[in-house]
């Protein structure tokens, strides 16, 4: 069963080409420890909320937007083992993140719709 691996990240906004060119370093590195896909959305229309919402829940600053992410694994134990693998992969450690990864929410999660 298709598993998910995914998270809402606060990014500066004029980090976004810098964010897009280390989303795609890790994408390769992700799907060579057996990733499905990578995907990363650039939020365009994310309002704040009253009680719960993406912003608030990433303590999105003014001069932020927020980035919705998943990748997909064919597999928990894939993801796990990939996920792993890919935190192990020394590419992984070149250069910073452009963005506070303090303030990332990340989670698992088994598909159960997909049509």
């Amino acid at each position: 069963m298709i598993y998910v691996n995914g998270a809402v990240i606060p990014v500066p906004t004029a980090n976004k080409d810098a964010y897009i060119a280390k989303s795609l370093e890790m994408a390769a590195i992700f799907k060579d420890h057996g990733a499905l896909q990578v995907v990363d959305c650039w939020g365009d229309m994310v309002p704040d909320g009253k009680l719960t919402s993406f912003p608030m829940a990433v303590k999105c600053a003014p001069d932020e937007t927020v980035v919705f992410s998943w990748i997909t694994w064919p597999s928990k134990e894939v993801a796990n083992a990939g996920m792993q693998k890919a935190m192990a992969d020394p590419r992984m450690s070149s250069g910073a993140m452009p963005f506070d990864a303090s303030r990332m929410i990340f989670a698992q999660f088994e598909m159960i719709v997909n049509v």
